[in-house]
């Protein structure tokens, strides 16, 4: 199994928000930007790990911005850390206004993917290259998140095991 860069999978991905990607005031539907969001992270799963992989979890989404029809949204992707079977990937989503030229920060997310085999079993992947000092602060951060998310499902599985008594 070979490692992989940063640089090797990420993504960018732009799209023009159209009427029915708004609401009538014209403001585009937070769900069509998390779509778009989940979109770009799995291209960066997949291209990664070059099988299968699917959504785990998405442990935010903040929305900083607007966007509305006629907007170029320019959705970056790049992965911030890998275990054993999953990843994590950051997600930046910016609004062009085409005719003046502005960019705005939109949306920012952290999404997690598991890679799987052809049975839809997790299948381990690539260690991460990490050469640029951002890239080693975002996977450290992406390791205090997944520490979070683990404590967290501990704490549900303990809760849900309590409950049947």
């Amino acid at each position: 199994m070979e490692s992989k860069k940063v640089s090797e999978t990420s993504v960018t991905m732009s799209q023009i928000m159209q009427p029915e990607d708004a609401n009538v005031a014209g403001n585009v539907h937070g769900g069509t930007i998390m779509k778009l969001i989940d979109s770009a992270a799995g291209v960066v799963a997949v291209r990664h790990c070059r099988s299968n992989a699917v959504t785990a979890s998405v442990d935010r989404v903040d929305f900083h911005n607007p966007a509305y029809i006629g907007d170029l949204l320019i959705i970056k992707a790049s992965m911030n850390m890998v275990g054993t079977t999953s990843m994590e990937i950051g997600v930046r989503v910016e609004a062009e206004r085409l005719l003046k030229g502005d960019r705005f920060h939109i949306a920012s997310a952290y999404l997690t993917y598991v890679s799987l085999d052809e049975n839809m079993k997790p299948k381990s992947v690539e260690q991460l290259i990490l050469e640029t000092e951002s890239e080693k602060r975002r996977n450290q951060e992406a390791l205090v998140r997944r520490k979070m998310r683990l404590d967290e499902k501990k704490r549900e599985k303990e809760y849900q095991d309590n409950s049947k008594d």
